[in-house]
């Protein structure tokens, strides 16, 4: 079974993205390579071993009002290369690419983004816009990168994928648009159980 984790990017979603280019909200950046499912660059090389990875999906769709720690999830559970996944349900919550989605998303814990460096995983993905809110989404992605890891923002249908892996471990395959000089790089996600 597979499950495709990438925004569906439409007509809709780029002319609000160009709007709110336009009007200041967020930066120019942003019109091509931050567009639906990406990870930002950060000046580094996307690896091909990190096209096929093992994924685990942690649901932290409870956590409300805070920061998402280590002890929210199994970290226990956790190995060198994996692609690490936080359902939080915000994509579900709010419309992609609004000024609200943007900025008011939830953030793992900076913390919990050292414990997960630590552990050598490859990516993380999350179903909103950054690990970090907006005044400390470049330093966090940065640390990430610098570290060999790169986070996957705006992943979709990770509800369905929650249902269907069930606690276990399942292969990720993430193949980024080969393109060179831009500061983020969209990409199909897809999961195989």
């Amino acid at each position: 079974m597979k499950i495709d984790l990438s925004v569906t990017v439409t007509e809709e979603i780029l002319n609000l993205m160009v709007n709110m280019t336009a009007a200041g909200q967020i930066p120019p950046v942003a019109k091509f390579g931050h567009i639906g499912t990406h990870f930002d660059a950060m000046d580094k090389k996307f690896s091909l071993e990190n096209t096929e990875r093992n994924g685990k999906l942690f649901d932290v769709s409870h956590v409300k009002g805070r920061d998402i720690e280590a002890g929210d999830i199994h970290i226990d559970e956790i190995t060198e290369h994996d692609f690490i996944m936080f359902y939080t349900g915000y994509l579900k919550e709010k419309k992609y690419g609004t000024p609200e989605y943007c900025q008011s998303h939830p953030e793992l814990s900076n913390a919990l983004i050292s414990d997960l460096i630590n552990k050598k995983v490859s990516m993380i993905g999350i179903d909103f816009a950054g690990i970090r809110k907006p005044a400390e989404h470049h330093r966090a992605d940065q640390y990430c990168a610098d570290h060999g890891v790169f986070v996957i923002e705006n992943l979709a249908n990770l509800e369905t994928l929650l249902a269907a892996a069930k606690g276990q471990t399942f292969i990720v395959h993430t193949y980024p648009v080969n393109y060179e000089g831009l500061t983020g790089l969209p990409c199909r996600v897809v999961a195989e159980i």
